[in-house]
């Protein structure tokens, strides 16, 4: 049963509401939330405050807690938007800043008020963008992904070519490309748009984005100038607020979001990758899914594609992308799993067909076109 540390009364609508999970065998629950608390809005102990405003207004709220049958407890605060200002890196910081450091606590979910998402704005597109943009209605989106890094940009660009030409509908870059010697942007970008181009498909190209924001700020100019319509990024890499200005800058774009460095901090998948990356702005979230060559359990995936789809204070859908070492034996399940609002991510399956590339790839694009078997039943 939850502990309430304050008089029992509704959520308060216009503060930031965050839920932390406290290690098993934490000693007086009470105390140790209070410090979190305070480590999480005004980081000084509770003795050195002695303005009444910033007591009632700042310093977050503990709303409950409640321990959990195997010792552990969830905590959840309520911090005032004060502390976050318009920022989207400032959030993640009061969001799991400080406490981030402190190995007993994880960050395990998140609200936020309406205006504060509004600020943020989600998704240009979201669902609907994506299909809009590539003509892809009533299934699963396709996608595949350019490997490996060392590969030349005339390599880069016949791989495309034979994934359009097998009618994918997303050719995304692999995260790890960037400006290499091997491959520097602009000449991936032209070798490959031009690729999807020539086949006079729907397909879209997905280039990687790199580097500081005004880098790639040029890098979206350069690419849109050649037609591109849409972009994959990686939010923990290059920092959450860069992120979210390039989507609020171009509106008419789509962005797809890597997971890359989104492990690396104690915050819970559907948190993040699900709804913090689609409040910050990314029409397609990639996850790994299970199975596959990570270890997040089928639960986990399946909550971060409710978290990307869920309404959410007026916010448009974000697309969920299970990845990781999927192929083409697994898209009936994943299309039940799932359902038709999924971008379906087979890379490295597909490319070790070789020379049957392409006919893989019509495998793939079939597999996903054909009713499930749970539908033709």
């Amino acid at each position: 049963m939850a502990l309430h540390l304050v008089e029992s009364r509704p959520m308060d609508a216009a503060r930031i509401v965050a839920t932390y999970r406290l290690a098993a065998g934490a000693r007086d629950l009470a105390a140790r939330a209070q410090v979190l608390a305070l480590e999480q809005s005004v980081e000084l102990p509770a003795e050195a405050l002695h303005d009444p405003r910033i007591v009632e207004e700042v310093v977050a709220r503990v709303e409950a807690i409640e321990p959990q049958p195997d010792g552990s407890a969830t905590v959840r605060l309520a911090l005032s938007p004060q502390t976050v200002g318009d920022d989207a890196g400032q959030l993640m910081n009061m969001l799991f800043g400080n406490s981030s450091l402190h190995p007993d606590v994880e960050l395990v979910d998140v609200d936020v008020p309406e205006a504060l998402a509004r600020h943020f704005g989600g998704p240009s597109g979201g669902i609907a963008g994506l299909r809009a943009l590539t003509g892809a209605h009533d299934r699963p989106l396709t996608c595949s992904a350019l490997k490996p890094i060392g590969t030349s940009p005339r390599q880069l660009g016949e791989l495309c070519a034979t994934f359009a030409r097998a009618g994918i509908d997303l050719v995304k870059d692999d995260h790890g490309w960037a400006n290499q010697s091997s491959a520097p942007f602009e000449a991936r970008v032209r070798a490959c748009q031009a690729a999807v181009a020539a086949q006079g498909g729907r397909t879209l190209y997905l280039p990687s984005l790199s580097g500081h924001y005004a880098q790639m700020q040029r890098q979206v100019d350069f690419a849109r100038e050649l037609g591109v319509r849409a972009f994959l990024i990686a939010p923990m890499v290059c920092g959450v607020s860069t992120f979210n200005a390039l989507v609020r800058a171009h509106p008419g774009l789509a962005f797809m979001a890597h997971p890359a460095l989104a492990g690396a901090a104690r915050i819970a998948p559907p948190a993040l990758l699900g709804k913090l990356f689609r409040l910050f702005g990314a029409d397609a979230t990639i996850f790994p899914n299970h199975g596959g060559r990570f270890s997040y359990p089928r639960r986990v995936c399946d909550d971060i594609a409710a978290a990307a789809r869920a309404p959410w204070h007026g916010l448009r859908p974000t697309l969920p992308v299970p990845a990781g070492g999927m192929s083409v034996e697994r898209v009936d399940e994943l299309k039940r799993e799932y359902g038709t609002d999924t971008v379906l991510l087979i890379g490295g399956s597909l490319l070790a067909a070789h020379e049957r590339l392409y006919e893989r790839s019509r495998e793939f694009v079939r597999a996903v076109a054909e009713p499930s078997t749970a539908d033709a039943a």
